[in-house]
């Protein structure tokens, strides 16, 4: 679904540290804030605004 480079260079862009997001499900999830990113047509939708809350992510991966 997303190539391995991409997933290694991806970050967060809510949390000002930039941690890295994990695959988790069919969403990028932030490793601190954990906030989820959706991914259309294998393009990670990475903008602040479009970002999903934890509660939500967990609902939706349930």
């Amino acid at each position: 679904m997303i190539d391995d480079f991409l997933l290694e260079v991806l970050a967060c862009p809510r949390c000002e540290s930039r941690p890295h997001v994990k695959l988790q499900g069919s969403l990028l999830v932030c490793t601190e804030c954990g906030y989820g990113y959706r991914i259309f047509d294998e393009i990670p939708q990475m903008l602040p605004e479009d970002a999903i809350p934890p509660d939500e992510v967990k609902k939706e991966n349930g």
